[in-house]
């Protein structure tokens, strides 16, 4: 049976979601019009969910007006035609209730929940923050597990508990640990979402949802051929995606922060009139540039 035959209510936040890039404007602010655009084009292409302002939004970087511009701006430009989650939690629990409310009321479909970082919580001090959260805003939940950036995993056993939480339903597991998302896959009802672009066929393989993606920016529709494959049980055409998909994933992944690779990537396209982060983020060197255009190229892009 292929995915799309399947009741959407299986998979509330879609099967192949985008981490979206906040666009800038020249002089620096955020620009909504082409947030709007960017939107709609993710969509068109096959995706059914988005992330707004999560870690390649540069969500540390915006103020809680600009998230909720986000916010508000990508539910508009998309409607009911893809889910739209917010990443608006930090590592201060209050505050992080505080944007999931206002996110709430910007209408998105649910929140992306990332593991509190730098003050490195316990195990139990992770589930009261997780279910504060989830008891203020009664928004459903993707949970984060990225210890590479918050500086603490979360265990298979913390996961367990935290999928006891009616609004805990999702997970995007970007820890790159087989065996955690083996044991949470085969002890809860969670959808698992790959966070590592390059790890989707495999854990799609141990029964994962699908993906959230960075490098979906400019690819969204190989990753709908192999999430759809995947579900349809096609192993071939997956792995065909797969490979098809493997010198994008490291142009955008592997030679700079993937919110700067993907704005260059996009601006190639004519997608994004220009290539603007904030700092600490900063523009490619020229080693850098060339790194990515040469992966491009191998991946089929005429640059």
């Amino acid at each position: 049976m292929a995915l799309r035959d399947i009741d959407p209510q299986a998979f509330p936040f879609g099967t192949v979601l985008t981490a979206m890039v906040t666009p800038f404007t020249t002089d620096g602010e955020v620009d909504y019009e082409a947030a709007a655009k960017l939107a709609r084009k993710l969509v068109d292409d096959g995706c059914d969910g988005l992330v707004v302002t999560g870690t390649t939004g540069e969500t540390s970087t915006l103020t809680d007006e600009e998230n909720v511009g986000m916010f508000r701006a990508v539910v508009e430009a998309v409607g009911d035609r893809a889910a739209v989650l917010a990443g608006s939690t930090t590592n201060d629990t209050r505050h992080s209730i505080h944007l999931s409310l206002l996110a709430k009321e910007a209408g998105v479909d649910g929140i992306l929940a990332t593991t509190p970082y730098y003050n490195k919580p316990s195990q139990a001090g992770i589930i009261a923050h997780i279910e504060a959260i989830a008891n203020a805003t009664k928004l459903p939940i993707m949970l984060y597990d990225i210890p590479g950036r918050t500086g603490i995993a979360l265990s298979p056993e913390t996961i367990i508990k935290l999928a006891e939480i009616p609004e805990v339903i999702a997970l995007k597991d970007a820890k790159a640990d087989y065996q955690s998302t083996t044991t949470v896959l085969a002890n809860t009802d969670l959808h698992v979402y790959s966070g590592d672009d390059g790890l989707t066929l495999p854990l799609m393989a141990a029964g994962a949802a699908g993906v959230v993606s960075v490098t979906a920016h400019v690819a969204a529709a190989t990753y709908r051929k192999l999430v759809d494959a995947m579900h349809a049980g096609d192993l071939a055409t997956a792995r065909a995606a797969h490979f098809e998909l493997d010198p994008i994933q490291r142009a955008l992944m592997s030679h700079i922060q993937g919110a700067v690779a993907s704005k260059y990537a996009l601006h190639w396209q004519g997608v994004l009139p220009n290539t603007v982060v904030r700092l600490p983020l900063l523009a490619p060197s020229d080693a850098e540039l060339d790194a990515i255009r040469a992966d491009l190229r191998e991946g089929g892009w005429d640059l």
